[in-house]
């Protein structure tokens, strides 16, 4: 499914390594920018191929008839729902590495210096975002607007989250919302690994926001599962 929809493709895995191309040839040359800029697009790249994509996927399967019909064939519903899932982490996991070797070998940035850090992060990032894709499929009325819903939280989180800019030198009222947001914590723990070398217990407050997150996504997304399309 994933291979035949190139445009999804395009916009979920391969959007924010153009990003990455197009600011690492910006900034060549300015390790202080890149060493932004790489953890930024490394969580960007976490939040597209999880949240966007599973917002949208979810929406155009319920929508479809899909989950209705997957539901009554003898394959086990939690087992397509894994895969899709499966599909989703998939992506975002190769995104990551694929922008940490764009680092090291395109951009002369060091290795990570932690890589139990980065893993963590990766790993609690993916199911927060995943989660919280989810939850937010359940508020799209049909499948029209599902772009216009998915990127009016995308958009903006990106932006005021500090992906292409350090989010502390960024006006108070943006740095307070950013403080807010799960991206931002994401963000702050994949610079940790990546850039300083940091352990988990130097972002343990940033993990914890991605888990309440992660929670609150869960909660959302449970809750307000359905199998039907609510097209009337």
């Amino acid at each position: 499914m994933f291979r035949r929809n190139p445009s999804a493709a395009f916009f979920n895995v391969m959007l924010p390594l153009v990003f990455l191309v197009l600011f690492g040839a910006v900034f060549a040359g300015d390790d202080d920018a890149l060493r932004v800029i790489v953890p930024g697009i490394a969580g960007m790249s976490v939040m597209s191929a999880t949240f966007t994509a599973l917002a949208h996927n979810m929406t155009a399967l319920r929508e479809q008839g899909i989950l209705k019909r997957i539901r009554g064939t003898p394959l086990r519903p939690s087992a397509y729902l894994a895969g899709i899932a499966g599909s989703a982490v998939t992506n975002a996991v190769a995104q990551v590495v694929l922008i940490v070797l764009a680092g090291r070998f395109a951009f002369g940035l060091p290795w990570p210096g932690n890589w139990l850090t980065l893993a963590v992060f990766v790993a609690v990032g993916v199911a927060c975002f995943a989660l919280l894709g989810v939850a937010l499929s359940h508020a799209i009325p049909n499948l029209d607007s599902a772009p216009a819903y998915v990127n009016a939280v995308f958009l903006p989180v990106i932006v005021i989250s500090g992906v292409f800019y350090d989010a502390d030198h960024a006006p108070g009222v943006l740095r307070d919302i950013a403080e807010v947001l799960p991206l931002k914590h994401l963000i702050d723990g994949l610079s940790g690994a990546m850039v300083h070398g940091d352990g988990v217990g130097a972002h343990a407050g940033a993990l914890a926001v991605l888990v309440l997150w992660g929670v609150l996504g869960g909660i959302l997304a449970v809750r307000g599962f359905s199998w039907e399309a609510r097209r009337t």
